[in-house]
Protein backbone atom coordinates (compact mmCIF):
# COMPACT_ATOMS: atom_id res chain seq x y z
CA UNK A 1 0.00 0.00 0.00
CA UNK A 2 1.22 3.30 -0.82
CA UNK A 3 1.82 5.71 1.79
CA UNK A 4 0.01 8.68 2.66
CA UNK A 5 2.94 10.42 2.62
CA UNK A 6 3.99 9.30 -1.04
CA UNK A 7 0.23 9.65 -1.98
CA UNK A 8 0.65 13.66 -0.89
CA UNK A 9 3.71 14.20 -2.77
CA UNK A 10 2.36 12.42 -5.99
CA UNK A 11 -0.94 14.44 -5.70
CA UNK A 12 0.96 17.71 -5.57
CA UNK A 13 3.60 17.08 -8.00
CA UNK A 14 0.10 16.90 -10.41
CA UNK A 15 -1.32 19.75 -9.16
CA UNK A 16 2.00 21.51 -10.03
CA UNK A 17 1.60 20.56 -13.57
CA UNK A 18 -1.57 22.39 -13.69
CA UNK A 19 -1.36 25.76 -15.90
CA UNK A 20 -4.95 27.93 -15.02
CA UNK A 21 -6.75 29.89 -18.28
CA UNK A 22 -6.42 29.13 -22.15
CA UNK A 23 -3.29 28.99 -23.66
CA UNK A 24 -2.68 31.66 -26.27
CA UNK A 25 -2.86 30.86 -30.32
CA UNK A 26 -1.72 33.44 -32.74
CA UNK A 27 -4.49 35.16 -33.86
CA UNK A 28 -5.78 34.86 -37.56
CA UNK A 29 -7.95 36.29 -39.69
CA UNK A 30 -8.99 36.36 -44.22
CA UNK A 31 -6.77 38.44 -45.77
CA UNK A 32 -6.93 39.02 -49.59
CA UNK A 33 -4.70 37.17 -52.32
CA UNK A 34 -3.33 40.55 -53.09
CA UNK A 35 -3.34 44.21 -53.00
CA UNK A 36 -6.02 46.12 -55.21
CA UNK A 37 -3.40 47.64 -57.35
CA UNK A 38 -0.87 45.24 -56.30
CA UNK A 39 1.12 42.49 -56.89
CA UNK A 40 1.19 38.58 -56.25
CA UNK A 41 4.41 37.67 -54.93
CA UNK A 42 5.40 38.54 -51.25
CA UNK A 43 8.00 40.68 -50.24
CA UNK A 44 9.21 38.06 -47.14
CA UNK A 45 11.49 39.91 -44.61
CA UNK A 46 11.49 43.68 -45.34
CA UNK A 47 12.34 44.79 -41.72
CA UNK A 48 16.18 45.48 -43.09
CA UNK A 49 15.08 47.05 -46.55
CA UNK A 50 16.99 50.72 -46.98
CA UNK A 51 14.11 51.66 -49.30
CA UNK A 52 15.45 55.56 -48.41
CA UNK A 53 18.55 54.84 -50.50
CA UNK A 54 16.17 54.62 -53.47
CA UNK A 55 16.00 58.65 -53.05
CA UNK A 56 19.86 58.52 -54.21
CA UNK A 57 20.75 61.45 -51.50
CA UNK A 58 23.75 61.06 -49.47
CA UNK A 59 22.69 63.60 -46.99
CA UNK A 60 18.89 62.02 -46.66
CA UNK A 61 20.82 58.96 -45.86
CA UNK A 62 23.36 60.41 -43.32
CA UNK A 63 20.29 62.01 -41.35
CA UNK A 64 18.70 58.55 -40.93
CA UNK A 65 21.26 57.05 -39.87
CA UNK A 66 21.69 59.50 -37.33
CA UNK A 67 18.12 59.77 -36.54
CA UNK A 68 17.95 56.30 -35.50
CA UNK A 69 20.92 56.74 -32.82
CA UNK A 70 19.96 60.01 -31.93
CA UNK A 71 16.54 60.20 -31.58
CA UNK A 72 15.09 60.83 -28.01
CA UNK A 73 11.74 59.10 -28.57
CA UNK A 74 13.90 55.77 -29.70
CA UNK A 75 15.97 56.00 -26.75
CA UNK A 76 13.15 56.17 -24.62
CA UNK A 77 11.60 53.24 -26.43
CA UNK A 78 14.59 51.38 -25.58
CA UNK A 79 14.90 52.05 -22.18
CA UNK A 80 11.17 50.38 -22.02
CA UNK A 81 12.66 47.21 -23.62
CA UNK A 82 15.16 47.01 -19.91
CA UNK A 83 11.70 47.93 -17.77
CA UNK A 84 9.82 45.43 -19.25
CA UNK A 85 12.96 42.56 -19.20
CA UNK A 86 12.95 43.17 -15.39
CA UNK A 87 9.47 43.11 -14.98
CA UNK A 88 10.07 39.14 -16.50
CA UNK A 89 12.71 38.59 -13.25
CA UNK A 90 9.73 39.85 -11.26
CA UNK A 91 7.04 37.64 -12.48
CA UNK A 92 8.99 34.88 -11.75
CA UNK A 93 10.23 35.52 -8.78
CA UNK A 94 7.33 35.15 -6.46
CA UNK A 95 6.85 31.35 -7.32
CA UNK A 96 10.38 30.44 -6.80
CA UNK A 97 11.78 29.89 -2.81
CA UNK A 98 13.03 32.33 -0.66
CA UNK A 99 15.72 32.51 1.72
CA UNK A 100 16.98 35.23 4.56
CA UNK A 101 19.41 35.11 6.88
CA UNK A 102 19.58 37.84 9.67
CA UNK A 103 22.17 37.86 12.70
CA UNK A 104 22.97 40.39 15.63
CA UNK A 105 24.95 40.46 18.66
CA UNK A 106 24.58 42.65 21.72
CA UNK A 107 26.49 43.32 25.12
CA UNK A 108 24.26 44.43 27.43
CA UNK A 109 25.18 45.25 31.80
CA UNK A 110 24.32 47.58 34.59
CA UNK A 111 26.74 50.41 35.83
CA UNK A 112 25.96 52.28 39.10
CA UNK A 113 26.44 53.36 42.83
CA UNK A 114 25.24 50.01 44.55
CA UNK A 115 27.53 47.78 45.95
CA UNK A 116 25.61 44.97 44.15
CA UNK A 117 26.95 45.18 40.51
CA UNK A 118 26.11 43.04 37.01
CA UNK A 119 28.53 41.88 35.20
CA UNK A 120 28.32 42.41 30.92
CA UNK A 121 26.38 39.66 29.20
CA UNK A 122 26.88 38.94 25.63
CA UNK A 123 24.08 37.82 23.55
CA UNK A 124 24.44 36.21 20.09
CA UNK A 125 21.84 35.56 17.77
CA UNK A 126 21.12 34.26 14.20
CA UNK A 127 18.10 33.48 11.93
CA UNK A 128 17.63 31.91 8.73
CA UNK A 129 13.76 31.75 7.47
CA UNK A 130 13.24 29.94 4.15
CA UNK A 131 9.05 30.54 1.95
CA UNK A 132 8.30 28.40 -0.66
CA UNK A 133 4.61 29.07 -2.11
CA UNK A 134 3.88 26.30 -4.26
CA UNK A 135 2.14 27.79 -7.64
CA UNK A 136 -0.05 24.42 -7.93
CA UNK A 137 -2.61 26.37 -10.61
CA UNK A 138 0.71 28.23 -12.38
CA UNK A 139 -0.02 31.73 -11.48
CA UNK A 140 3.60 32.86 -11.49
CA UNK A 141 3.73 30.43 -14.41
CA UNK A 142 1.20 32.49 -16.21
CA UNK A 143 2.24 35.67 -14.57
CA UNK A 144 5.91 34.93 -16.01
CA UNK A 145 4.13 34.54 -19.67
CA UNK A 146 2.51 37.81 -19.33
CA UNK A 147 5.55 39.27 -18.31
CA UNK A 148 7.34 38.18 -21.64
CA UNK A 149 5.07 39.01 -24.29
CA UNK A 150 5.17 42.69 -22.52
CA UNK A 151 8.46 42.18 -23.19
CA UNK A 152 8.34 41.21 -26.78
CA UNK A 153 5.39 44.09 -27.03
CA UNK A 154 8.13 45.93 -25.75
CA UNK A 155 10.59 45.12 -28.51
CA UNK A 156 7.97 45.84 -31.59
CA UNK A 157 6.94 49.05 -29.73
CA UNK A 158 10.38 50.10 -30.03
CA UNK A 159 10.56 48.95 -33.92
CA UNK A 160 7.48 50.92 -34.02
CA UNK A 161 8.75 53.91 -32.82
CA UNK A 162 11.88 53.59 -34.97
CA UNK A 163 9.81 53.93 -38.19
CA UNK A 164 8.32 57.18 -37.51
CA UNK A 165 10.94 58.42 -37.04
CA UNK A 166 12.43 57.34 -40.51
CA UNK A 167 9.06 58.51 -41.43
CA UNK A 168 9.33 62.21 -39.78
CA UNK A 169 12.88 62.46 -40.87
CA UNK A 170 12.40 61.56 -44.71
CA UNK A 171 8.62 63.28 -45.06
CA UNK A 172 10.45 66.30 -43.14
CA UNK A 173 13.57 66.56 -45.69
CA UNK A 174 11.42 66.19 -48.64
CA UNK A 175 9.51 69.09 -47.41
CA UNK A 176 12.72 71.05 -47.04
CA UNK A 177 14.23 70.41 -50.17
CA UNK A 178 10.68 71.32 -51.48
CA UNK A 179 10.82 74.69 -50.06
CA UNK A 180 14.29 75.40 -51.43
CA UNK A 181 13.37 74.70 -54.84
CA UNK A 182 10.55 77.17 -54.29
CA UNK A 183 12.30 79.58 -53.10
CA UNK A 184 14.39 79.16 -55.97
CA UNK A 185 11.40 79.48 -58.79
CA UNK A 186 10.50 82.92 -56.57
CA UNK A 187 14.07 84.23 -56.96
CA UNK A 188 14.03 83.26 -60.82
CA UNK A 189 10.50 84.33 -61.29
CA UNK A 190 11.12 87.66 -59.95
CA UNK A 191 14.43 88.26 -61.89
CA UNK A 192 12.24 87.70 -65.16
CA UNK A 193 9.32 89.69 -63.96
CA UNK A 194 11.98 92.71 -63.21
CA UNK A 195 13.10 92.62 -66.32
CA UNK A 196 10.06 92.77 -67.95
CA UNK A 197 9.32 95.68 -65.23
CA UNK A 198 12.44 97.84 -66.67
CA UNK A 199 11.48 97.16 -70.27
CA UNK A 200 8.06 97.98 -69.54
CA UNK A 201 9.36 101.50 -67.97
CA UNK A 202 11.58 102.02 -71.32
CA UNK A 203 8.73 101.50 -73.51
CA UNK A 204 6.61 104.09 -71.29
CA UNK A 205 9.56 106.61 -71.44
CA UNK A 206 9.80 106.04 -75.44
CA UNK A 207 5.56 106.26 -75.43
CA UNK A 208 4.85 102.56 -76.55
CA UNK A 209 3.90 101.56 -73.05
CA UNK A 210 1.33 102.96 -70.77
CA UNK A 211 1.55 104.34 -67.10
CA UNK A 212 -0.93 101.17 -66.18
CA UNK A 213 1.40 98.65 -67.95
CA UNK A 214 4.26 100.09 -65.67
CA UNK A 215 2.14 99.46 -62.22
CA UNK A 216 1.08 96.31 -63.41
CA UNK A 217 4.45 94.95 -63.91
CA UNK A 218 6.03 96.55 -60.98
CA UNK A 219 2.84 94.46 -59.34
CA UNK A 220 3.71 91.81 -60.03
CA UNK A 221 7.31 92.33 -59.02
CA UNK A 222 6.15 92.91 -54.95
CA UNK A 223 3.84 89.65 -55.35
CA UNK A 224 6.47 87.88 -56.08
CA UNK A 225 8.72 89.38 -53.56
CA UNK A 226 6.30 88.98 -50.97
CA UNK A 227 6.29 85.15 -51.66
CA UNK A 228 9.69 84.65 -50.43
CA UNK A 229 9.45 85.14 -46.98
CA UNK A 230 7.01 82.92 -46.31
CA UNK A 231 8.81 79.94 -47.82
CA UNK A 232 11.40 80.68 -46.05
CA UNK A 233 10.12 80.44 -42.71
CA UNK A 234 8.75 77.19 -44.19
CA UNK A 235 12.15 75.74 -44.95
CA UNK A 236 13.57 76.81 -41.39
CA UNK A 237 10.55 75.32 -39.63
CA UNK A 238 12.01 71.98 -41.33
CA UNK A 239 15.20 72.00 -40.84
CA UNK A 240 13.87 72.78 -37.14
CA UNK A 241 12.27 69.67 -36.73
CA UNK A 242 15.15 67.84 -38.59
CA UNK A 243 17.25 69.34 -35.73
CA UNK A 244 14.33 67.74 -33.14
CA UNK A 245 14.36 64.43 -34.49
CA UNK A 246 18.33 64.12 -34.45
CA UNK A 247 18.62 65.66 -30.98
CA UNK A 248 21.23 68.62 -32.19
CA UNK A 249 20.77 72.29 -32.56
CA UNK A 250 18.82 73.92 -34.89
CA UNK A 251 22.06 76.42 -36.38
CA UNK A 252 24.36 73.26 -36.82
CA UNK A 253 21.36 71.57 -39.14
CA UNK A 254 20.11 74.78 -40.84
CA UNK A 255 24.37 75.53 -41.76
CA UNK A 256 24.18 71.73 -43.08
CA UNK A 257 21.14 71.97 -45.25
CA UNK A 258 21.34 75.56 -46.18
CA UNK A 259 23.41 74.71 -49.91
CA UNK A 260 20.15 73.95 -51.91
CA UNK A 261 19.64 70.58 -53.63
CA UNK A 262 17.81 68.34 -56.01
CA UNK A 263 14.16 67.44 -54.64
CA UNK A 264 14.57 64.15 -53.80
CA UNK A 265 13.19 61.53 -56.65
CA UNK A 266 12.68 58.01 -55.46
CA UNK A 267 14.17 55.79 -58.11
CA UNK A 268 13.18 52.45 -57.14
CA UNK A 269 10.49 50.21 -57.68
CA UNK A 270 7.24 49.33 -56.02
CA UNK A 271 7.10 46.24 -53.60
CA UNK A 272 4.43 46.37 -51.72
CA UNK A 273 3.63 42.34 -51.31
CA UNK A 274 1.02 40.96 -49.98
CA UNK A 275 -1.13 41.68 -47.49
CA UNK A 276 -0.28 38.38 -45.72
CA UNK A 277 2.97 39.98 -45.50
CA UNK A 278 2.11 42.68 -43.17
CA UNK A 279 1.39 40.69 -40.11
CA UNK A 280 5.45 39.85 -40.37
CA UNK A 281 6.64 42.60 -40.80
CA UNK A 282 4.81 46.20 -39.11
CA UNK A 283 5.88 46.27 -35.81
CA UNK A 284 2.55 47.73 -34.57
CA UNK A 285 0.95 44.42 -35.71
CA UNK A 286 3.47 42.00 -33.66
CA UNK A 287 3.43 44.74 -30.49
CA UNK A 288 -1.13 44.48 -30.96
CA UNK A 289 -0.63 40.50 -31.21
CA UNK A 290 2.13 40.12 -28.42
CA UNK A 291 -0.42 42.26 -25.98
CA UNK A 292 -3.13 39.92 -27.14
CA UNK A 293 -0.67 36.97 -25.50
CA UNK A 294 -0.11 39.31 -22.42
CA UNK A 295 -3.83 39.52 -22.17
CA UNK A 296 -5.15 35.84 -22.52
CA UNK A 297 -1.86 34.76 -19.77
CA UNK A 298 -3.57 37.58 -17.46
CA UNK A 299 -6.72 35.79 -17.42
CA UNK A 300 -4.73 32.79 -16.39
CA UNK A 301 -3.60 34.61 -13.29
CA UNK A 302 -6.70 35.78 -12.37
CA UNK A 303 -8.47 32.27 -12.09
CA UNK A 304 -5.44 30.73 -10.13
CA UNK A 305 -6.37 33.14 -7.60
CA UNK A 306 -9.73 31.21 -7.54
CA UNK A 307 -7.99 28.30 -6.31
CA UNK A 308 -6.44 27.20 -2.89
CA UNK A 309 -3.00 27.94 -2.64
CA UNK A 310 0.28 26.52 -0.24
CA UNK A 311 3.22 27.76 0.69
CA UNK A 312 5.57 25.88 2.96
CA UNK A 313 8.09 27.97 5.13
CA UNK A 314 10.50 27.06 8.05
CA UNK A 315 13.30 29.11 10.33
CA UNK A 316 16.43 28.01 12.84
CA UNK A 317 17.67 30.36 15.16
CA UNK A 318 20.64 29.97 16.79
CA UNK A 319 21.26 31.96 19.92
CA UNK A 320 23.92 31.93 22.56
CA UNK A 321 24.16 34.14 25.37
CA UNK A 322 26.63 34.21 28.26
CA UNK A 323 29.22 36.60 30.26
CA UNK A 324 32.25 34.69 28.56
CA UNK A 325 32.96 32.71 26.48
CA UNK A 326 33.47 29.36 29.48
CA UNK A 327 29.63 29.98 30.57
CA UNK A 328 27.93 31.12 27.95
CA UNK A 329 24.43 29.25 27.05
CA UNK A 330 22.98 28.21 23.66
CA UNK A 331 19.65 27.48 22.30
CA UNK A 332 18.34 26.51 19.12
CA UNK A 333 14.96 26.68 18.00
CA UNK A 334 13.20 25.97 14.60
CA UNK A 335 9.81 25.78 13.15
CA UNK A 336 8.19 24.40 9.70
CA UNK A 337 5.05 23.55 8.47
CA UNK A 338 2.65 24.32 5.50
CA UNK A 339 0.07 27.30 5.55
CA UNK A 340 -2.89 26.78 3.18
CA UNK A 341 -4.74 29.87 2.33
CA UNK A 342 -8.32 29.11 0.79
CA UNK A 343 -10.70 31.96 -0.89
CA UNK A 344 -14.10 31.10 0.39
CA UNK A 345 -16.06 34.33 0.40
CA UNK A 346 -14.86 37.63 -1.40
CA UNK A 347 -17.90 39.02 -2.65
CA UNK A 348 -17.65 37.48 -6.03
CA UNK A 349 -14.47 40.25 -6.77
CA UNK A 350 -12.22 37.40 -7.86
CA UNK A 351 -14.26 36.02 -10.22
CA UNK A 352 -15.29 39.73 -11.92
CA UNK A 353 -11.59 39.60 -12.17
CA UNK A 354 -11.62 36.75 -14.31
CA UNK A 355 -14.48 38.20 -16.16
CA UNK A 356 -12.34 41.72 -16.81
CA UNK A 357 -9.36 39.97 -18.06
CA UNK A 358 -11.58 37.56 -20.13
CA UNK A 359 -12.79 40.87 -21.65
CA UNK A 360 -9.79 42.57 -22.02
CA UNK A 361 -8.08 39.66 -24.35
CA UNK A 362 -11.54 40.16 -26.51
CA UNK A 363 -10.74 43.69 -26.49
CA UNK A 364 -7.13 42.91 -27.37
CA UNK A 365 -8.04 40.88 -30.11
CA UNK A 366 -9.93 43.25 -31.48
CA UNK A 367 -7.49 45.98 -31.34
CA UNK A 368 -5.21 43.22 -33.62
CA UNK A 369 -7.95 42.86 -35.90
CA UNK A 370 -8.06 46.81 -36.30
CA UNK A 371 -4.48 47.24 -36.37
CA UNK A 372 -4.54 44.50 -39.30
CA UNK A 373 -6.57 46.39 -41.12
CA UNK A 374 -5.52 49.80 -40.80
CA UNK A 375 -2.35 48.78 -42.41
CA UNK A 376 -3.98 47.11 -45.19
CA UNK A 377 -5.47 50.37 -46.10
CA UNK A 378 -2.35 52.55 -45.43
CA UNK A 379 -1.20 50.49 -48.06
CA UNK A 380 -4.02 50.63 -50.35
CA UNK A 381 -4.10 54.17 -50.21
CA UNK A 382 -0.11 54.89 -50.68
CA UNK A 383 -0.68 52.26 -54.02
CA UNK A 384 -3.55 54.51 -55.40
CA UNK A 385 -1.55 57.81 -54.46
CA UNK A 386 1.85 56.89 -56.26
CA UNK A 387 -0.21 55.88 -59.19
CA UNK A 388 -2.43 58.88 -59.72
CA UNK A 389 0.37 61.21 -58.56
CA UNK A 390 2.58 60.09 -60.89
CA UNK A 391 0.25 60.61 -63.48
CA UNK A 392 -0.65 64.19 -62.36
CA UNK A 393 3.54 64.48 -62.06
CA UNK A 394 4.38 63.49 -65.72
CA UNK A 395 1.21 66.06 -67.34
CA UNK A 396 2.91 68.95 -64.98
CA UNK A 397 5.97 68.55 -66.43
CA UNK A 398 4.42 69.31 -70.02
CA UNK A 399 2.69 71.79 -68.70
CA UNK A 400 5.93 73.62 -67.58
CA UNK A 401 7.34 73.45 -71.19
CA UNK A 402 4.14 74.44 -72.70
CA UNK A 403 3.90 78.01 -69.94
CA UNK A 404 7.48 78.29 -70.95
CA UNK A 405 7.27 78.24 -74.38
CA UNK A 406 4.37 80.30 -74.20
CA UNK A 407 6.47 83.00 -72.47
CA UNK A 408 8.75 82.43 -74.56
CA UNK A 409 6.54 83.89 -77.65
CA UNK A 410 4.38 86.25 -75.72
CA UNK A 411 7.78 88.55 -74.74
CA UNK A 412 9.34 88.47 -78.35
CA UNK A 413 5.95 89.66 -79.36
CA UNK A 414 5.59 92.71 -76.82
CA UNK A 415 8.78 93.32 -77.79
CA UNK A 416 8.05 93.66 -81.25
CA UNK A 417 4.93 95.85 -80.11
CA UNK A 418 2.60 92.43 -81.46
CA UNK A 419 1.24 92.11 -78.45
CA UNK A 420 0.19 94.07 -75.28
CA UNK A 421 1.80 93.81 -71.75
CA UNK A 422 -0.92 91.78 -70.10
CA UNK A 423 -0.71 89.04 -72.42
CA UNK A 424 3.87 88.86 -71.55
CA UNK A 425 2.14 88.98 -67.81
CA UNK A 426 -0.57 86.19 -68.41
CA UNK A 427 2.52 83.79 -69.46
CA UNK A 428 4.68 84.93 -66.25
CA UNK A 429 2.09 84.00 -63.45
CA UNK A 430 1.09 80.85 -65.97
CA UNK A 431 5.56 79.46 -65.42
CA UNK A 432 5.16 80.48 -62.22
CA UNK A 433 1.99 78.54 -60.87
CA UNK A 434 3.38 75.65 -63.26
CA UNK A 435 6.24 75.62 -61.96
CA UNK A 436 5.17 75.63 -58.20
CA UNK A 437 2.47 72.94 -58.75
CA UNK A 438 4.99 70.94 -60.50
CA UNK A 439 7.45 71.25 -57.40
CA UNK A 440 4.31 70.19 -55.05
CA UNK A 441 3.44 67.01 -57.44
CA UNK A 442 7.46 66.19 -56.86
CA UNK A 443 7.20 66.61 -53.42
CA UNK A 444 3.80 65.01 -52.99
CA UNK A 445 4.84 61.99 -54.47
CA UNK A 446 8.55 61.44 -53.06
CA UNK A 447 6.08 61.30 -49.95
CA UNK A 448 3.87 58.73 -51.58
CA UNK A 449 6.77 56.17 -51.22
CA UNK A 450 7.80 56.97 -48.12
CA UNK A 451 3.85 56.42 -47.19
CA UNK A 452 4.11 53.02 -49.21
CA UNK A 453 7.15 51.72 -47.47
CA UNK A 454 6.38 52.83 -43.35
CA UNK A 455 2.82 51.24 -44.26
CA UNK A 456 4.28 47.71 -45.63
CA UNK A 457 7.20 47.72 -42.26
CA UNK A 458 9.96 48.26 -44.28
CA UNK A 459 13.88 49.40 -42.69
CA UNK A 460 13.22 49.81 -39.00
CA UNK A 461 16.12 47.18 -38.25
CA UNK A 462 19.49 47.06 -39.16
CA UNK A 463 21.49 44.34 -41.07
CA UNK A 464 24.04 44.26 -38.26
CA UNK A 465 21.46 43.85 -35.27
CA UNK A 466 19.66 41.42 -37.38
CA UNK A 467 22.88 39.36 -37.79
CA UNK A 468 23.76 39.65 -33.75
CA UNK A 469 20.43 39.01 -32.25
CA UNK A 470 18.42 36.18 -32.23
CA UNK A 471 14.74 37.57 -32.36
CA UNK A 472 15.06 39.35 -29.27
CA UNK A 473 10.31 38.94 -30.02
CA UNK A 474 10.76 35.12 -29.36
CA UNK A 475 11.66 34.64 -26.19
CA UNK A 476 10.60 31.38 -24.62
Amino acid sequence: MISLRYSSLALLLMLAGCVSGPDHVPPQMPLPAKFTEGGAKSNNDVSTTRWWTAYRDKQLDSLVARGLSRNLDVQQALEEINQASANVVTAGAGGLPSLDLSASHTVSGEKGSLRTTTGTTNTTTGEASASWLLDLFGRYRRATESARAALDAAYASADDEKLSVMKDIVSSYIDARYYQERIALSNANLKSRLETYDLTKQQSSAGAASRLDVVQAEGLVQSTRSEIPGLENSFNSEVHHIATLLNMPASTMKAELRKDAAQPVFNGTIQAGVPADLIRNRPDIRKAERELAEAVANIGVAEAKLYPSISLSGSISPSRVGSTASNAGSLTSWSFGPTLDLPIFDGGSLRADVDSARSKAKTAYLAWKDTVNSAAEDVENALSAIHRDAEAEAALRNQVKTAQESLRLSTMSYKDGASSLLDVLTSQRDVSDAQASLAEAIQTLAKDYVDLHVAIGAGYRSQEATLNSAAPAATP
